[in-house]
């Protein structure tokens, strides 16, 4: 895929789970398992997919994953599976290294997104991109530094304060433009200062939903997250980045879908639902 000036890879970087319950909130186990089965602990399989946007001066990866810092027990918990698809695997069959990438824009910090920002090395935690300058929202990071007991799980500091210490973490302060065909929308349901990232040109737009649709089954409003810090607010946010998605015929970008990549819109009479599903470009 390319768009402007940008060659557009998607970058597999493995498999977790997570409670089903929590991430669907009030809507009953008979409805979200019609489309997402559980296993014995009551999980369901979610993906962390990657973008990966390369021009002649630029190497940018969109989020960064679980990481591998984890524990066998946190393994465990959260049936981490990266044997199949891993971030530097995944950057290996491009003919790239951690070293090429020149910057990683985060959505936000929580542990699934920015778990592969940082690495062990000599007992020492240190950027995994050396090269790379990172970005993210300052409210998000304000927010993560100092998290509410309810979410304060979600931000593990070891993935991102290393990237303040080392200078290396740009806060970004709203609706940016980051380029010709890069800007931000910002959304705050889930939590504060999550940036979506908007990709476009005169032929194609697509939309890296992060955490406000993480799979195709949250389309439809009511199927928000348990995880979510103000609900009301990501029903409103689905509202309007849905209508303006199917008004200017944008492409829905899945960070957590096992299955799909992205997706097109259309309306009907159940209101705006999936058109096409893709597993690639």
């Amino acid at each position: 895929m390319k768009i402007g000036k940008y060659d557009v890879h998607i970058i597999e970087s493995g498999y977790f789970g997570l409670d089903g319950g929590a991430m669907f909130g009030i809507v009953p186990k008979p409805l979200w398992e019609k489309t997402n089965s559980a296993d014995e602990m009551n999980r369901i399989k979610l993906a962390t997919r990657n973008l990966l946007l390369v021009s002649d001066s630029k190497k940018i990866l969109v989020d960064t994953g679980m990481g591998d810092k984890w524990t066998d027990k946190n393994k465990e918990i959260y049936a981490i599976d990266q044997k199949s698809f891993s971030l530097n695997n995944s950057l290996a069959k491009l003919n790239l290294e951690p070293r090429d990438i020149t910057d990683v824009i985060l959505t936000h910090l929580h542990f699934d997104h920015t778990g592969g920002s940082t690495i062990i090395n000599n007992d020492k935690l240190e950027p995994a991109f050396p090269n790379a300058t990172y970005y993210v929202q300052k409210e998000n990071y304000k927010w993560a530094m100092n998290p509410s007991e309810r979410d304060k799980g979600s931000y593990i500091k070891d993935n991102f304060v290393p990237l303040k210490e080392a200078g290396v973490l740009m806060q970004i302060e709203g609706e940016k433009q980051f380029d010709d065909e890069i800007d931000f929308i910002i959304v705050n349901g889930h939590t504060f200062g999550q940036q979506l990232l908007k990709l476009s040109d005169s032929s194609n737009t697509f939309i890296y939903v992060c955490d406000l649709f993480p799979t195709t089954a949250h389309i439809p409003l009511p199927y928000v997250m348990g995880y979510d810090l103000q609900p009301l607010v990501t029903v409103e946010e689905k509202k309007k980045i849905l209508k303006q998605a199917l008004d200017e015929e944008w492409k829905l970008f899945f960070e957590h879908d096992p299955e799909t990549a992205f997706a097109t819109l259309t309306s009907g009479e159940k209101g705006i639902r999936l058109k096409e599903k893709f597993k690639t470009f």
